[in-house]
């Protein structure tokens, strides 16, 4: 069956969800974009017409119930911004389409009591696009966990590194003020708490966190000297500094924003030691879980270079992944695709990953990590197929239904409740939609 597709929210995220519809034609068919600004609109219209697609009927924000019924739409993609994700989702729910929302889920307790309450009485369903799950690099791992090797998890030590290019970039735009994002903690970790619930195929129970603005902000540039800013990157000489983003540099950005400001005002390029911004870029978080493990987090959001080290210690032995996203930043070009780093001969760091398996009274070996075709090592390919055709027998279990998506913001929720407070959160005292397990 061809089921009718709708994309609401068309910034950059958008482009994927498009291109993987317009490639699976006998399982899915486009049939509706929304978005309140006719710039991001008309940008989309062409690209879906560079797809060979036909022109797509268009809605605002208020149009989502209209929408559904005039298109006899079956299921929606939604990548709005986090801050609207709760009523997007269930308005959509109640309007009786499906939903595919990009993660996180929402941003607050409220949201996923609306969002749960929703699919509950429309009967709907709700999966949320957790595409860290199907990179090889993580199934390896999940796979290692599954089958016993290491014995019963007792503790998970994660450490996840944002660089310079990339980590700044959340302090440019809406994602710079919490009530938008919720922070780094939910917008960015819920990716990596819903690969640590996965992983270890358990659910978090107590939260304590740690954190703050140590880097960005205007108050940090003032304490180290920066001088005077300018407000936004897309002013003269902003070639000349690395901070600043120039969006009329590259035409997805100068399109999908910087023309599209005259609409609704929204600046793609603030300055990320500007005020303002209300997020943190440094964060620990300690999490006990239903299994018993704990989990030791952090993430830093300007680091000279970009990936992750995971640790799994169990009863029988410790389990080690080590990712390089990239291993500098070391050009000027603040680029917003973010690509690899240019390799610079006799660089000690180089991209790459690798996993490591050693059990109690052996040497340690390295685990082969399988590799695939297309984005995040055939990641993107594997998620895509279960989105838009449906997920077949995964012994893996890498398809993310809405619980999956309340249990990866908990950790976020709870997490931010504990920076306000500066005391340990218990999760079933946020009343999280009604999950409690």
């Amino acid at each position: 069956m061809t089921r009718r597709y709708a994309v609401a929210g068309t910034g950059s995220r958008a482009q994927s969800y498009i291109r993987a519809i317009s490639e699976r034609p006998e399982d899915a068919r486009l049939v509706a974009l929304l978005d309140p600004n006719p710039g991001r609109l008309a940008y989309h219209q062409r690209f879906v017409a560079s797809l060979g697609l036909p022109a797509q009927p268009e809605y605002g924000a208020d149009d989502l119930e209209r929408m559904v019924k005039e298109q006899s739409v079956d299921r929606v993609v939604v990548t709005s911004p986090d801050y609207t994700h709760a009523d997007v989702v269930s308005r959509l729910l109640r309007a009786g389409a499906d939903v595919i929302v990009e993660k996180p889920l929402t941003i607050d307790a409220d949201g996923t009591r609306r969002i749960v309450d929703a699919m509950n009485e429309s009967g709907k369903s709700v999966v949320v696009t957790f595409n860290y799950r199907y990179s090889p690099r993580n199934s390896a791992l999940r796979q290692l966990i599954q089958d016993g090797e290491i014995g019963q998890v007792t503790s998970v030590e994660f450490q996840w590194v944002l660089d310079t290019r990339h980590g700044a970039d959340y302090f440019r735009r809406w994602h710079r003020e919490k009530k938008n994002s919720g922070g780094l903690l939910i917008h960015k970790a819920s990716h990596h708490f819903d690969l640590v619930n996965w992983w270890i195929a358990s659910s978090p129970r107590r939260v304590f966190a740690s954190g703050g603005l140590a880097f960005y902000g205007a108050d940090n540039a003032a304490a180290r000297g920066l001088g005077e800013r300018p407000a936004r990157g897309t002013v003269e000489g902003s070639a000349n500094d690395p901070w600043l983003l120039d969006l009329r540099d590259d035409d997805v950005n100068r399109q999908l924003y910087y023309e599209s400001e005259q609409y609704d005002g929204y600046l793609r390029d603030q300055d990320v030691f500007g005020p303002g911004i209300t997020i943190e870029d440094n964060m620990s978080v300690i999490a006990e879980y239903a299994n018993g493990a704990r989990l030791s987090y952090s993430l830093n959001a300007h680091s000279p270079w970009e990936g992750y080290r995971v640790s799994v210690n169990g009863t029988l032995g410790r389990a080690e992944l080590e990712v390089v996203e990239r291993a500098a930043v070391v050009d000027d070009q603040i680029d917003p695709s973010y690509p690899s780093g240019r390799v610079i001969a006799g660089d000690i760091r180089a991209d790459g990953e690798r996993l490591v398996l050693q059990k109690h009274w052996a040497t340690a070996v390295e685990v082969e990590i399988p590799r695939g075709e297309g984005g995040h090592g055939g990641g993107d390919r594997l998620i895509y197929n279960d989105l838009f055709q449906g997920p077949g027998d995964d012994p893996l279990a890498r398809a993310a239904d809405v619980h999956d998506g309340v249990r990866a913001v908990a950790v976020g929720i709870a997490a931010n409740q504990s920076l306000t407070t500066g005391q340990p959160i218990t999760v079933t005292d946020l009343n999280l939609g009604g999950w409690t397990s």
